[in-house]
């Protein structure tokens, strides 16, 4: 099995979606500056819990914004080892926008239920600038 860095997969997300590819921009603070992204890679070990964690989380990004873009589709390696697990993209708006989702009192109060039923990393990355 190959391994596909997580800076590739973010690149990919950036490339993929685009400056155009959503209109949450106008949702959250009128966002005309690069895309922000939600990325994590990770491993569930608890399903039951992640299964209340889960649900939860689209009214929540959609406050911000956010949307899924990638969410534990299947993944073809292309170099390296694949990740294990499911991957996740989430597009807000702006990286500004991203970290309020991040820091919300709404998500703060469901983190413990991912924290308790998946690992792995998870973090923002800015998208390329509008064109």
């Amino acid at each position: 099995m190959q391994r596909i860095g997580m800076a590739g997969l973010v690149a990919a997300a950036a490339l993929t979606a685009g400056p155009a590819a959503s209109g949450a921009g106008q949702a959250v603070g009128q966002a005309t500056g690069p895309k922000g992204y939600v990325v994590a890679q990770l491993t569930v070990h608890d399903p039951a819990k992640f299964g209340q964690y889960a649900p939860q989380v689209p009214a929540i990004l959609a406050k911000y914004g956010g949307h899924y873009i990638v969410r534990g589709g299947g993944i073809t390696p292309v170099e390296g080892e694949a990740p294990s697990g499911r991957v996740v993209i989430i597009e807000f708006p702006s990286v500004e926008a991203a970290r309020a989702f991040n820091a919300s009192p709404d998500y703060l109060a469901i983190a413990p239920l991912r924290h308790a039923s998946a690992e792995g990393p998870v973090f923002i990355v800015e998208g390329v600038p509008p064109k």
